[in-house]
């Protein structure tokens, strides 16, 4: 039987949520059961086997709707394999080196026991909402530095682990 694994986002301008489905489809290859929803429309999490929860990073700080599904849904997800991920700078460095979660993420991670985290590139392009992504893209410092290959290895290697318990039990 399938392992169930939400895959959950919080995000404005949907890179995040682009990141969030190569994740899904990763698992989905693998022989998982993966169900991908905006982190603000989760209602329940106690149906999955495991959860992978992405938020945008704005001035520092994970994307409001990722927030908010920590606080409500932090006591179950602390009862099953947990993993986080970041989407956000808006330069080559998160293809360089491991950049480690924010304060916030980091303390979650703590409290909840998340199994572990990976910060990827962010994208902001011509159109993205907000004032101050718009002024970003206005002054040249916008553009798209997800790299699709590290996230599909990310995404592996949580399947491999889960599907390695799932053989175990």
């Amino acid at each position: 039987m399938p392992t169930s694994v939400l895959v959950a986002y919080g995000t404005t301008n949907g890179s995040t949520a682009q990141i969030a489905e190569s994740v899904a489809e990763v698992l989905r290859k693998e022989g998982l059961a993966p169900d991908l929803l905006p982190a603000g429309s989760v209602v329940d999490v106690t149906a999955y086997d495991a959860v992978v929860l992405g938020g945008a990073l704005y001035a520092g700080r994970w994307h409001r709707d990722a927030r908010r599904f920590l606080n409500r849904h932090g006591r179950q997800l602390a009862e099953r394999p947990l993993w986080f991920f970041s989407s956000g700078p808006l330069d080559a460095s998160a293809s360089e080196r491991d950049i480690p979660p924010v304060r916030g993420v980091r303390r979650a991670m703590t409290r909840l026991d998340a199994r572990g985290h990976v910060t990827f590139g962010g994208c902001l392009e011509e159109g993205a909402k907000g004032r101050v992504a718009q002024a970003i893209v206005r002054n040249g410092k916008g553009g798209d530095f997800r790299d699709f290959g590290a996230i599909e290895e990310w995404a592996a290697r949580i399947a491999d682990e889960l599907l390695k318990e799932r053989a175990e039990d």
